[in-house]
């Protein structure tokens, strides 16, 4: 029998209107393919208090939905340490992202706060990489590549967590 635990997963970028709400829209989808969507909450926020209130950046927003993923009424919000506390996985972008998470918290934050790629195995060349931020590059297939595998392999932690055989 499975373990009946509900997860909380969070997703953490600079602003909260690309990679982030990207990252928390994409898993939403796998986890209701995977019928797990019942036992993950799954949200987004920024470090910065920059874009707060504002839609995911059309650009993003335009990724996602010609992948047939919605990403309606979501607007940029600021992490609390509520927020930060609650969550069983902190899911940063960069490396940015890890050191402002840092001062807004301190050190240490514990193990529950890793980049994205680093959910990739060890052996794949991704792993431990940055996604570059779309707002800059303005390479947001590029970005969203790059979330949706990280993504995946997150799925396999999720699993582990939740106590469900793959």
């Amino acid at each position: 029998m499975e373990n009946q635990t509900k997860l909380n997963v969070l997703f953490v970028c600079h602003g909260n209107i690309c990679r982030s709400p990207m990252a928390e829209f994409v898993l939403r989808r796998l986890l209701k393919q995977a019928g797990w969507d019942d036992r993950v909450e799954v949200a987004s926020a920024a470090t910065s208090d920059e874009e707060i209130g504002n839609p995911v950046y059309p650009l993003a927003k335009r990724s996602l939905a010609i992948r047939g993923i919605g990403c309606r009424d979501k607007e940029a919000q600021k992490i609390t340490r509520k927020m930060f506390d609650a969550a069983d996985f902190v899911v940063l972008m960069d490396k940015n992202n890890v050191a402002n998470l840092g001062r807004m918290f301190g050190e240490p934050m514990g193990g529950k706060v890793k980049l994205l790629l680093d959910f990739l195995p060890a052996d794949d060349p991704k792993h431990g990489e940055e996604i570059a931020d779309p707002w800059y590059t303005r390479d947001f297939d590029t970005a969203y590549n790059e979330i949706q595998l990280g993504c995946r392999a997150l799925m396999h932690h999720i699993a582990e967590k939740l106590g469900i055989e793959q």
